[in-house]
């Protein structure tokens, strides 16, 4: 499953790591999902995984991104055709558009405005983790019972 993961939800993953935003940093870590990027969100994680406040250990932030470049789908984004509220937001938007995820998750919905994310669903990592769950109990009920659902 590919999705696009705004970087405070990686941020909030790793300073709560039992929280929803913690499973998905897990995910990540554990190939449940795979997230695509591009230049921009990663220069975007560094410069803020990097910021004094947080106190992230240097090395496992590096440790962190290289893992998102190697797991991860680098998406050459298309340009927006208009510009959201808050322009550093714009990338994940992008990514999302073009990359052809199943979602975008962000812990800040406000900066991703309905009208203006086109045929991208964002979702809280709350949500997403609900939507997730559901897709992984019907996949395995399709595995106990493949021919299930087939019509004739």
């Amino acid at each position: 499953m590919k999705i696009v993961l705004d970087t405070n939800v990686l941020v909030s993953g790793l300073l709560t790591p039992f929280g929803p935003c913690g499973e998905i940093v897990r995910m990540l870590a554990s190939a449940d999902v795979t997230l695509c990027y591009d230049a921009r969100i990663l220069s975007e994680y560094a410069e803020v995984l990097a910021r004094p406040r947080f106190r992230f250990d240097p090395d496992r932030v590096a440790a962190i991104l290289e893992q998102i470049e190697y797991r991860g789908t680098p998406v050459a984004a298309q340009p927006l055709s208009h510009s959201l509220p808050d322009a550093d937001d714009e990338p994940f938007l992008a990514v999302a558009l073009t990359g052809n995820v199943v979602c975008l998750v962000t812990g800040n919905r406000v900066h991703f405005p309905y009208p203006l994310c086109g045929k991208a669903t964002v979702l809280s990592p709350a949500e997403f983790l609900a939507e997730w769950r559901k897709l992984r109990i019907e996949e395995e009920e399709r595995e106990k019972d493949p021919v299930a659902g087939v019509e004739e």
